[in-house]
């Protein structure tokens, strides 16, 4: 009797895999630990089995934001009248009303720092003028950036057929995005912050509060999901970026971070060769062509200095 019991649980164990590749979902316990300095890869496990990203796919969403500011298409004060579509996004909110008028810093805040959905569906379209177009945007820097096992469908991280990554890709995208924008990167670090009138805490505030030199990146979680987190810390002169998918609860998430940034510092060296411009390009940014060409699917063909960015503090605490 207790090997036919066996039997059925490792036939339910096979046919569970066999469903969750099928569906193109790995099994918990994806992570990836990386030197932000040079790329070199400390730690890998299922670091390429395709996950549901959740809200981890808002890195992408801030990453666009930020280069339409940088090459001068929109400006940090810009005011975005909110959309009907974007006023009824689920999940989590900053709970902006249709027709409100916000600007795109404050949107870019509240999707950094609440991880709001209503923010990050009006941040796309404040980009790139629909939510469609806008994902069309993330794919094509997803390709120019080599996230191989990446692909969306919306702005946000709603679960959605079709919308996944892994933890290598997103460490990737992690690290490119502090490398690119070192002058936002400091909006991730930040507990709480004001935005469209509202305090917002963060939702990454735990691993913040309590890891040594943790400084962002971006948390995310649905039921298909688990808890998600691609993190950024410093010590020493060394810099860590760390991604695991499929925690069972925002505690292990942040305690499996910790230990995997533990082992990360203990194995990086304390002097490394920073990446040059021709080892690690800014994919969207590194040539003189505008950031994007295919204009008929909304894309940008502005190439004009910043109006907005500045060099340093942007998002200083006010």
């Amino acid at each position: 009797m207790g090997r036919f019991r066996d039997r059925i649980r490792i036939c339910a164990l096979a046919l569970w895999l066999v469903c969750a590749a099928g569906g193109g979902w790995a099994a918990p316990g994806a992570s990836f630990v990386m030197d932000a300095r040079t790329g070199q890869v400390y730690a890998a496990e299922n670091a390429d089995a395709r996950r549901h990203p959740a809200s981890l796919t808002k890195m992408m969403t801030l990453y666009l934001a930020f280069a339409a500011v940088e090459r001068g298409r929109l400006a940090m004060e810009d005011v975005v009248r909110i959309s009907a579509r974007a006023a009824l996004e689920p999940g989590s909110r900053l709970g902006l009303r249709a027709g409100e008028r916000v600007t795109l810093r404050d949107l870019i805040t509240a999707t950094a720092v609440r991880s709001a959905n209503d923010a990050a569906t009006a941040l796309a379209e404040a980009v790139a003028g629909s939510e469609t177009a806008f994902v069309t945007r993330m794919n094509d820097a997803a390709r120019r950036m080599g996230l191989r096992n990446t692909r969306f469908r919306n702005a946000h991280g709603l679960t959605a057929e079709g919308h996944y990554s892994t933890a290598r890709d997103m460490s990737l995208l992690g690290r490119q995005l502090a490398l690119d924008f070192p002058q936002f990167f400091e909006l991730f670090r930040q507990r709480k912050a004001q935005a469209a009138g509202r305090e917002i805490l963060h939702t990454n505030r735990r691993f913040l509060g309590a890891y040594a030199g943790a400084d962002g990146i971006k948390t995310g979680y649905t039921s298909a999901a688990g808890y998600n987190l691609t993190a950024s810390a410093r010590r020493s002169g060394k810099r860590l970026i760390v991604t695991v998918m499929g925690a069972g609860s925002s505690a292990e998430r942040s305690a499996r971070v910790s230990r995997l940034m533990d082992a990360g510092f203990a194995k990086a060296p304390e002097q490394a060769e920073p990446p040059s411009p021709r080892a690690a390009p800014r994919p969207l940014l590194a040539d003189r062509a505008p950031l994007f060409t295919a204009a008929a699917n909304g894309a940008v063909t502005d190439a004009s200095p910043p109006r907005g960015a500045g060099s340093v503090g942007v998002f200083a605490l006010r």
